[in-house]
């Protein structure tokens, strides 16, 4: 595994983020899918960032990974978000891997041959996306068969595997979840282009409606008890790579939107006096609080993902710790953002700003999983003791 420590080890080149940079305002325009921008990263070899060097990948642990998505997130929010799905479930499956469980070793070989993951965990009226699901998973001869409507599903035109989850609820007693990989050649499935949204528009995450799809026992990953129980390796770390790539990719643009900022500050003239307007006091305040406001979420970030790719062991702690970082970064970043908007005046609200994309881009951070709802209640029941599961639900 490579070492934690930062370096210039990288396959985003700055020629390549000015391309991406320069194709975003294009993508949200037109609703489009981040084509060629994904076309670059995979022959790049980024979709294979987090795969073990010895199955032939780069070998990047999380604190690693998120770093890459942080600068990809300064560029192209969008096209880092979308491939933070692919990311996860290579990380998630080299983690395990590395701890001596091959179960998910075909995932990592399936991403080495160019194989893409997306995830489909998304259910409206699931407010506990991954530990509880509205779709239905049922036993039958070699695997199982699952019937809901999955939504936010990234990557939908290009996703060689989508990863889902359903309820077995066989037993009544004992609900069980499975975690599986469904192939894009199944049959019993259906895509509705419903993608037509405020902010990340080049993910295009549309619906994803299973009929009764089969999928074989070689592609399920894991059958676990529903709720908190159902808290093993493999769930946890789903969460350790989704929130924590979730938040630097905000982070990122966050960074971007205050350095815009600044710079207009520094560039804008008033009628009022020749000197800049940086020297206005109070665009100097709203730069302050921006300054304050990014510069706690680095350091936060960092900590946890550290942490994990470490070893550290917080125990029953880590879904604190995961999620507290994920709510921290979003809605400092959003705070920074809107700021960054007020600080621009009227030209900020103008496409051709800039900022106008990325105040709506960075919208959809506080709406990730987990949401502030969800968030509070983990976080509170976990820092006390309480099984999340210990009524009453609250989120």
């Amino acid at each position: 595994m490579k070492s934690l420590i930062a370096t210039a080890d990288t396959v985003l080149t700055d020629e390549m983020l000015s391309r991406f940079a320069t194709r975003a305002p294009k993508y949200d325009r037109e609703n489009a899918f981040f084509r060629e921008d994904f076309d670059e990263l995979r022959a790049a070899g980024y979709l294979t960032l987090a795969v073990p060097e010895e199955l032939g990948g780069r070998g990047f642990p999380l604190a690693d990974v998120v770093r890459q998505q942080r600068r990809l997130g300064y560029y192209a929010p969008a096209t880092a978000l979308a491939i933070n799905m692919h990311l996860y479930w290579t990380g998630i499956a080299a983690d395990l891997w590395r701890a001596g469980d091959a179960s998910l070793q075909w995932v990592l070989e399936e991403a080495e041959r160019g194989a893409v993951f997306a995830a489909g965990h998304a259910e409206s009226g699931n407010d506990i996306p991954v530990l509880l699901s509205t779709t239905k998973a049922a036993r039958v001869e070699g695997g199982y068969r699952f019937t809901g409507r999955k939504s936010f599903g990234s990557l939908t035109p290009v996703w060689t595997y989508l990863g889902i989850h359903g309820m077995d609820a066989a037993d009544p007693s004992a609900p069980r979840i499975v975690h599986a990989f469904m192939p894009r050649e199944t049959e019993g499935y259906r895509v509705e282009e419903t993608w037509d949204v405020l902010g990340m528009r080049a993910t295009r995450s549309d619906d994803t409606i299973l009929e009764g799809v089969f999928v074989p026992d070689r592609h399920i990953a894991r059958v676990v008890p529903a709720g908190a129980a159902g808290i093993d390796h493999f769930v946890l770390a789903l969460f350790a790579w989704a929130l924590l790539g979730f938040g630097n990719i905000y982070y990122g643009l966050a960074r971007r939107a205050y350095e815009m900022a600044l710079q207009s500050a520094k560039s804008r003239r008033s009628t009022r006096f020749e000197r800049m307007m940086a020297c206005h006091a109070e665009l100097q305040h709203i730069g302050a609080e921006m300054t304050v406001a990014l510069d706690t979420i680095e350091p936060h970030l960092e900590r946890v993902a550290v942490d994990w790719s470490s070893g550290v062991n917080h125990g029953a702690a880590w879904p604190k710790e995961i999620f507290s970082a994920k709510y921290h970064a979003v809605e400092s970043s959003w705070r920074v953002v809107d700021l960054a908007l007020e600080a621009a005046g009227g030209f900020g609200i103008f496409r051709r700003s800039g900022l106008e994309q990325i105040f709506r881009d960075a919208r959809l951070g506080r709406i990730h999983p987990a949401n502030s709802m969800l968030t509070h209640e983990i976080v509170a029941k976990t820092a006390l003791g309480i099984s999340p599961d210990e009524a009453p639900r609250w989120g």
